[in-house]
């Protein structure tokens, strides 16, 4: 329990050293944890803490109770937004009991606060549902593929993008984040740089590679830290394009809207082709998993570039330069 709250049995008996500083207000704090969160954390958690902040900000940190915000996590699950990936709620709830426990963490770190004080990790989450993600069979993605081709003000570019993901099994943030230097036309290479600040080299095929550089050079990326992938006015693509493509899709194939399909379907569908064909371990570093949690053994079960390559290569029918002449099927 405690390594699941990220504690250990001397945070509980530690006491902090609070002499001579006041206790700050939720509304005092929030603003610093915000300040030394990275920008990932502060685009996941910002508006839980704005609404923390909102409804908790007139208290101490010391005043604020595991009731109080239990019943902020209700609030927020009951007015939380209908979305097409919706789950009533849940997700909006888990987040903002990780929203409050941030800040709490935070306290303890500045030395306001034990970890036995905090009223965040005294709350428990929302109970996570099964994940109804699953692979597409070969005729859905090729239905999808079709109509992004085939509608929409933008065309070339809603290929590219369900290509990319298809082949890179990359996120979004992934492909936004590409640059014209993360792409190495020699190796056939795109670099990714992800969540949690991950970074690793994917292999694609010659045909993409070639079509991204087209794409990039023509919509006007000309230095190396120009975005690779952006609009017929030049402009950088943003997270709404997504949006916009898979509403289309699903207004045209409703088992799409039915079924909440997005991007990361897309992910879902590569990394079971490839664990069903060449096992975890290279299905373990095409998706750039690491090492870092997870039972020892998997220490060893390890792929290489080259693994990677190989799998790309089998699974698109396009050689590669980076992949094995032969592939070794796993043991």
């Amino acid at each position: 329990m405690l390594a699941h709250l990220g504690l250990t049995p001397a945070d509980l008996t530690a006491h902090p050293d609070t002499s001579g500083r006041t206790m700050p207000t939720v509304a005092e704090y929030v603003p610093r944890v915000a300040a030394a969160a990275s920008p990932g954390t502060r685009r996941t958690y910002g508006t839980y803490w704005d609404r923390m902040a909102a409804v908790l900000g007139h208290l101490r940190l010391d005043e604020v109770s595991a009731s109080d915000i239990e019943a902020l996590m209700r609030q927020v699950t009951a007015s939380a937004r209908s979305r097409r990936t919706g789950r009533q709620g849940r997700h909006a709830g888990e987040h903002v009991i990780a929203a409050a426990r941030a800040v709490y963490r935070r306290a303890i770190a500045d030395g306001y606060l034990t970890a036995a004080d905090s009223p965040a990790h005294r709350v428990a989450k929302p109970r996570r549902l099964p994940n109804p993600r699953r692979a597409l069979t070969p005729g859905e993605l090729q239905d999808i593929n079709v109509v992004a081709r085939n509608s929409g003000n933008d065309v070339i570019l809603d290929a590219l993008l369900l290509r990319l993901h298809t082949e890179t099994a990359c996120r979004r943030g992934g492909a936004l984040a590409l640059r014209l230097v993360d792409l190495d036309t020699r190796h056939c290479l795109v670099r990714l740089t992800e969540k949690g600040g991950t970074l690793r080299w994917q292999p694609i095929t010659p045909t993409l590679t070639e079509r991204l550089l087209e794409h990039a050079q023509a919509r006007g990326a000309v230095l190396p830290t120009d975005r690779l992938l952006r609009y017929r006015n030049g402009l950088p693509i943003s997270s709404r394009r997504y949006d916009h493509l898979w509403r289309r899709i699903g207004d045209r194939l409703p088992w799409v809207a039915a079924q909440g399909i997005s991007t990361h379907w897309l992910r879902h569908t590569t990394l079971t082709w490839v664990e069903r064909h060449f096992g975890y371990g290279v299905a373990r570093a095409y998706a750039g998993h690491t090492d870092r949690r997870g039972p020892a053994t998997t220490t060893y079960i390890k792929a290489d570039l080259h693994a990677v390559a190989t799998a790309l290569a089998a699974m698109t029918g396009q050689p590669h330069p980076l992949a094995a002449l032969t592939p070794t099927p796993d043991r």
